[in-house]
């Protein structure tokens, strides 16, 4: 009777520990990061609407892959959720780099219309390699830091502007500026040492890099807002039971919702802690917001003819939204 009994209880532990499933969810961004803590909420939010059934266990700064590794580790099934950059996917398909297309949307309602067009032709381009979209977030739009006022799109030229991708190499040129490429982690020195003088960023970084310390004014541009998205592969999606699928989505659905609130928050935060650390913050001149957006003209021609037929019916959806 006592092994019966053993026995019995035995099974029913081990139905239980078969019944928990748990995922491990790699990011590239730090824990201090908004769009981690977001990601940290939705685990939580996930394992209390599962009552314990579904496990997300979070590990940001690339501790368990590399920023540029987690998406082809949930394509391969090394690990079955994972949150990434969707533009630097970029290079796999130009439709993966529509958010981050210069001076085509810039703030958070157009972000907001943009994301909407390009949705189902980046969820279907996902499904295809084995990925369901689960949520995807913006980071505060990239803004105009110079060292000296800029009032008209002359003042920038010949002035040494810094580059981190082909992008921002394409708007220097566009401005006549020279590009210089330097990493943010490298963006204090360069400026003490003036090897840069202007430079697009968004505001977080302006905060958590103390720019203020060497640069003094600052244009709230918003050139583009790229996206974060989360994704889970497919297989493992499907093998959950329905009613966990369901606390899933909606988990995700609200990560999303949150996601987008408190990067709107932030951003005029951030802004606010420019101001008072002592920046100038200034909107555009007119003359400086018709070159930009010939910029964005230029630069996004240049990305449809990349894209082909799909991102054109994207812009074209995009601007024919009210």
């Amino acid at each position: 009777m006592i092994k019966t009994t053993i026995g019995l209880c035995a099974l029913a532990l081990a139905g239980a520990a078969h019944a928990q499933t748990r995922w491990d969810l790699p990011s590239g961004y730090g824990a201090n990061t908004f769009q981690v803590q977001n990601l940290q909420q939705f685990a939580n939010d996930v394992d209390k609407a599962t009552g314990g059934k579904l496990k997300i266990t979070l590990h940001a700064g690339g501790s368990l892959y590399k920023a540029n590794e987690i998406k082809r580790a949930v394509q391969t099934a090394q690990t079955p959720i994972g949150e990434f950059i969707l533009s630097g996917a970029a290079n796999e398909n130009p439709l993966f780099g529509v958010d981050s297309v210069p001076f085509l949307a810039t703030g958070y309602e157009q972000s907001r219309r943009l994301y909407q067009a390009a949705k189902g032709a980046q969820e279907k381009l996902l499904a295809q390699q084995g990925l369901k979209v689960l949520f995807s977030v913006p980071w505060p739009g990239q803004s105009l830091y110079s060292i000296k006022p800029v009032n008209y799109a002359s003042d920038l030229e010949g002035t040494k502007m810094r580059a981190y991708n082909p992008a921002t190499t394409r708007i220097a040129q566009l401005l006549k500026a020279q590009p210089v490429t330097i990493q943010l982690a490298e963006l204090p020195q360069a400026l003490a040492t003036g090897a840069v003088q202007n430079f697009l960023t968004s505001s977080a970084s302006g905060v958590e890099s103390k720019l203020h310390e060497q640069v003094k004014h600052f244009y709230p541009v918003s050139a583009w807002l790229p996206r974060n998205v989360t994704v889970v592969n497919l297989k493992d999606f499907n093998a959950l039971d329905k009613a966990t699928q369901n606390a899933l989505t909606t988990a995700a659905a609200q990560a999303e919702a949150r996601g987008w609130a408190l990067s709107e928050k932030l951003d005029s935060e951030y802004i606010g802690q420019l101001k008072a650390a002592g920046m100038s913050i200034s909107q555009p001149s007119d003359d400086m917001r018709k070159a930009l957006a010939s910029i964005g003209e230029t630069m996004t021609a240049e990305w449809i003819k990349a894209a082909g037929p799909e991102g054109q019916a994207i812009v074209d959806a995009y601007r024919k939204q009210p």
